[in-house]
């Protein structure tokens, strides 16, 4: 025993000295940086001028394209405030240069313009908003803000004048915190990128990848939650502060930057696959991972979340899976064995405890409610169950690639006996989607897109009429989530997403992106602009039905980031399949798209795929590591099934396409290939 843990040590070292390398090797070039939201420095200033009020004397003295030595902000009387624009969505430190020897500068924070205010600050928890931070002036120099006072997401910051006499700020600016584990001069050092003909898309997969980079954290600077249910029936102001360790390691892939500043497995099934196609942060994954794994009970139950919000004993089926399915992410992308070496056992124990829900009918049935804030979880839920379908599949190509046939064998049945049993069952042909249970006829958003996802359903004709369905509920706003009232869900509208990719309808993906997150989530002037929405009204009100206090909304969740990897994966066609791309798929989706450009790297080497679209031909050139293999997937164009494909290793010929319109180029090993498409 003591050899084979020495033996996963040294593997395990030995990978993250591979990360390391990598990290340095991939800095160079950085394609289409343009796009990068991440800032070239950690000292940031703000860029405009927001709101004013009372007698204020130069405040463009302290924007970034305007300070000028001599010359600062005077706020003249109490209450006299300016809001600053910093353009985007920021995290850090805030500091102050004072020229006044006494008085007192208040400074609140938002990351929706909705919430500016002079008075408080958006809200992180509890009912409420957060109390001012108050600096209190002795004397002319700079102010800094408390260690545990770094604000995790904001846009908006107000300077206001809380003494009775008159103040001079002479600078202002703000310290980035976020990914802490990198260097300042390297924040834009992205190994993934994307760009398409259409601009909207272009801006989500950047809006996405910034957000992820914003949610991971000091960990030292963890929970942001220091009221975990209402303090008071009214909206009161509350003192704030992030100042607890959540994981081990120097940074944590976490749920929002404002809060709830812990680690969530569920916003980490959207987040990782995100992290991997930009920034390839999988030390944060791994950091969080580990801390669920080392809070796993005895009888094999993972926590709902990590610590501190263990402590509440709260008990989630599906976020117990998602903790596994983050394992079994980490491993596809990291190609990383002996991190699943090491978590194979507690994985084991993790699926054991998921199993032992399951009844006679063969479905877990689901005795405990929380999930994802939704309502009504319980019973045969058809969510709950196509997530445990979907990870007893994993486990079998786990449980093969551990040398262990019993277990896959185990897994395999578990889950075929599942998938025999929820279809009759939970299947509503009349309306073309699941039922939420047999108790209900309610057809969730989350546990038909999950159906498609995990593959429970393979009938081609059911997975289109679930898609068919589901985009037929769509408002101006996006996807709804009636499991959750009036809400609108950017996590599990991730998941829909992907679900439409599946059923081959990519212009209903395409759609899907254009009106729910660039139109809505990025250009609404609500918004940040920048990062993605926790959640919303089917309105288009910034309300999210699970809470009572609109204000705590995050507008920089990692779990909204999912067109970010369905762009690079569908629309680009990049599939990672194994150990860190040792086998890959390359099958682009087109849509109405005529031009895409992306790619990503792993520890393996560098992936790309790059398409175009012109009249009757179609393009393609690829890259991918050598000692890889894969199959690449070319879209005929034309109506007549078939093509002249000319290209890499290939004389002129004509080809014929599948039933999906589709070529086939399989056996091909690792390279760099190029194949023209003329259809006939």
């Amino acid at each position: 025993m003591l050899q084979r843990s020495l033996a996963c040590f040294v593997r395990r070292m030995r990978c993250l000295t591979s990360l390391a390398l990598w990290i340095v090797a991939v800095v160079a070039a950085v394609p289409y940086e343009q796009y990068i939201l991440a800032p070239s420095s950690r000292t940031l200033r703000p860029v405009s001028v927001f709101h004013q009020h009372g007698s204020v004397s130069s405040p463009d003295a302290l924007l970034q394209a305007h300070s000028v030595a001599g010359k600062g902000l005077v706020l003249s009387a109490y209450n006299d405030s300016v809001t600053y624009d910093f353009g985007k969505n920021i995290a850090g430190w805030v500091n102050l240069q004072a020229s006044s020897s006494h008085g007192a500068v208040g400074v609140t924070f938002s990351e929706s313009s909705l919430w500016v205010s002079s008075a408080v600050s958006d809200a992180t928890g509890g009912l409420g908003f957060d109390a001012p931070l108050v600096f209190n002036i002795t004397e002319a120099g700079r102010y800094k803000a408390p260690w545990e006072k770094e604000r995790g997401a904001f846009r908006y910051l107000t300077l206001v004048n809380l003494g009775m006499e008159k103040v001079s700020i002479s600078d202002l600016w703000v310290y980035f915190t976020a990914m802490p584990h990198w260097q300042a001069d390297a924040l834009k050092n992205y190994s993934g990128w994307f760009h398409s003909n259409d601009e909207r898309l272009n801006r989500v997969w950047y809006a996405g990848a910034y957000t992820n980079q914003l949610v991971t954290i000091d960990p030292r600077r963890g929970d942001a939650l220091l009221y975990h249910s209402p303090v008071n029936l009214t909206p009161i102001t509350l003192d704030w502060a992030v100042n607890t360790t959540i994981t081990n390691g120097t940074s944590a892939l976490t749920d929002g930057a404002k809060r709830d500043r812990l680690v969530w497995s569920g916003d980490m099934s959207i987040a990782v696959p995100g992290i991997a196609v930009t920034t390839f942060d999988l030390i944060s994954v791994r950091n969080s991972l580990d801390s669920l794994f080392n809070l796993q009970n005895a009888n094999g139950m993972l926590p709902y979340a990590g610590f501190p919000f263990n402590k509440n004993g709260d008990v989630s089926f599906t976020y117990h899976l998602y903790a596994l399915i983050g394992v079994a992410n980490f491993y596809l992308w990291s190609g990383d064995k002996a991190f699943l070496d090491d978590k194979w056992a507690g994985w084991k124990r993790g699926m054991e405890w998921a199993t032992q829900q399951i009844d006679s009918t063969g479905l877990a049935n689901i005795t405990a409610p929380a999930d994802w804030l939704r309502f009504g979880m319980g019973g045969h839920n058809i969510e709950a169950n196509s997530i445990l379908f979907y990870t007893l599949t994993l486990g079998v190509t786990l449980a093969h690639d551990e040398g262990d046939p019993e277990t896959a064998a185990s897994y395999s049945q578990l889950a075929a006996k599942l998938q025999q049993a929820a279809i009759p069952l939970l299947w509503q042909p009349s309306v073309g989607l699941f039922r939420d249970n047999e108790t209900t006829t309610l057809a969730p958003q989350d546990g038909n897109a999950w159906a498609i996802k995990s593959g429970l359903v393979t009938n081609a004709s059911q997975i289109d009429a679930i898609s068919q369905a589901l985009q037929a509920r769509w408002g101006p706003y996006g996807a709804p989530a009636p499991e959750a009232a009036d809400a609108v869900s950017p996590f599990i509208s991730g998941f829909e997403l992907e679900a439409h990719f599946m059923a081959n309808r990519t212009d209903a993906a395409l759609a899907l992106i254009r009106r729910m997150w660039a139109d809505f989530m990025l250009d609404d002037p609500r918004m940040t602009n920048s990062t993605l929405i926790e959640g919303y009204s089917i309105t288009g009100e910034l309300h999210y039905a699970p809470y009572i206090d609109d204000a705590r909304i995050s507008h920089a969740h990692g779990w909204a980031t999912g067109p970010t990897s369905s762009l690079s994966t569908y629309v680009g066609g990049i599939q990672i399949l194994s150990d860190g791309g040792a086998t890959w798929l390359i099958a682009p989706q087109l849509g109405d798209l005529t031009e895409v450009d992306t790619g990503f790297s792993t520890t393996k080497g560098k992936f790309s795929s790059k398409w175009s679209k012109k009249g009757n031909e179609f393009r393609i050139s690829i890259s991918t590591p050598k000692g890889t293999s894969g199959t690449l997937v070319i879209p005929l164009p034309g109506s007549r099934g078939k093509a002249r494909l000319t290209g890499s290793r290939v004389d002129a010929v004509v080809v014929h396409a599948d039933a999906a319109g589709k070529y086939w180029v399989r056996g091909l090993s690792g390279g760099d290939y190029e194949f023209v498409a003329t259809g006939l």
